[in-house]
Order: structure tokens, then sequence, then C-alpha cells
């Protein structure tokens, strides 16, 4: 396969989403693929998703705002692209992120800004006290 997208295009873990005049068409999913694959993926995302890892923060924040079946496919779709990465140059060794990755790199001051901003165009009046 030329890139990890085609990978995962055949294999079926790919975002499928047929949209009409602006509405979504469907219910997401982009068909069958190889069964076996799509099996192993999915037991080796449940079994990421339990560990302190990378992948594992990333089933465990996937899962809590859309599922668990969706967060299974991601995870799924994570290792498919890591595995296709580690095929396709031999000397490329597999260096997991770390479970705070995401969370080192969310800045508090726009998080905090975007927050204050929302609850404003609801009409509410913010004012931050630090707690002591």
């Amino acid at each position: 396969f030329p890139t990890a997208g085609h990978l995962c295009s055949w294999a079926k873990f790919c975002p499928g989403i047929s949209s009409s005049a602006g509405k979504t068409k469907g219910n997401g999913s982009s068909g069958h693929g190889n069964r076996y694959l799509a099996r192993a993926l999915g037991e080796a995302a449940v079994i990421a998703g339990r560990t302190n890892t990378f992948l594992g923060e990333r089933y465990r924040r996937i899962a809590r705002r859309r599922g668990k079946k969706r967060a299974i496919v991601a995870v799924g779709r994570s290792i498919l692209v890591a595995t296709w990465h580690i095929l396709q140059d031999p000397d490329t060794r597999f260096q997991d992120l770390g479970h705070d990755y995401v969370h080192a790199r969310t800045n508090p001051d726009a998080r905090k800004h975007n927050h204050i901003r929302q609850l404003e165009a609801l009409g509410y009046t913010v004012t931050l006290t630090p707690v002591a």
C-alpha cells in the first residue's frame, strides 16, 4: 500500500460519510472490509484501552464522548497506521507518546478563555477567582 490511508481504506477502517446537499446520509459505515483483521484490531484496541499508554488514553478520551464502539474503531485505526509506518521503514522504532501527551499540550489559558466566551454568549457575566 503506498500510504497508511490506503491501508486503512482497504481494511475499511476509515470514516465513511456520505453527504448530499449538506445532509449526512447513512450511519458512517464504510463497508465490511476484512473481518479477521477487524477482529484482531478490535481486540488489540480493547486491550490497549486498559493500559496506561497513549493509545489507552486515546481510547478512554473517545469512549467518554463518542462511545466504546467508536473508540475501538478509532484506536484500531491508530494501531493500523502505526503498523504501516513500522513495516514501511525497517529503521523505525515505536515510541509511545505517553498517557499525558494530549493533556500536557492543552493550553489552560485558551481553555479558560473559550469557556468564558461560551458563557458570555449565553448571556452570563463571568468573574473568575482562583481557588486558595
